[in-house]
């Protein structure tokens, strides 16, 4: 069982244990309560930033929050997604799960870049922290999809020694 797991498949599935249930909470937060859940620690650089840097009236500032939840629940379905292709061992071995990772890992990395830079600047170095955690892991995953090559599919090709040993016999006939 061991030797049809790729690494990046296993990395992947670490990465979905953690970011399915965490961003699915935080993403329901914001959804019950949009400034509440806004001001939540996972958020609160980013509510901090719209408040304080840009500014926005209290509709905006519900919009921008629900444009966060949507990003996050969009990483939580291409996770979940990833999941269900990882499930199948032949999906798994030749790699066509990568594709479904490859879009969590760069709207998850977009917004956990952009929450990092928004928590330097309002000073929230907790928040800071977080996304920056977040950030090294998605781009440590992404890493190793690319190094990573898919596992070649098994074919039944002959090879050119076959072949000439084949032409000399038809000759001969």
């Amino acid at each position: 069982m061991s030797t049809t797991w790729r690494i990046s498949s296993f990395n992947g599935a670490l990465l979905a244990a953690y970011f399915i249930p965490t961003w699915t909470m935080v993403a329901f937060k914001i959804m019950v309560a949009p400034i509440h859940g806004l001001y939540e620690r996972p958020n609160v650089s980013v509510g901090l930033f719209i408040s304080d840097r840009l500014q926005l009236a209290a509709i905006t500032t519900v919009r921008v929050a629900w444009l966060l939840a949507l990003g996050k629940l969009m990483v939580v379905a291409f996770f979940a997604l990833f999941l269900l292709f990882v499930a199948r061992a032949s999906i798994r071995k030749t790699g066509g799960a990568d594709e479904a990772l490859t879009m969590a890992l760069v709207i998850g990395s977009a917004i956990s870049f952009a929450s990092m830079v928004m928590a330097s600047q309002v000073g929230e170095m907790q928040a800071l922290r977080l996304h920056a955690t977040e950030l090294l892991m998605l781009l440590g995953a992404a890493v190793l999809l690319v190094v990573e090559r898919p596992a070649e599919p098994h074919t039944n090709r002959m090879s050119a020694d076959d072949l000439v040993f084949q032409r000399s016999e038809l000759l001969r006939h």
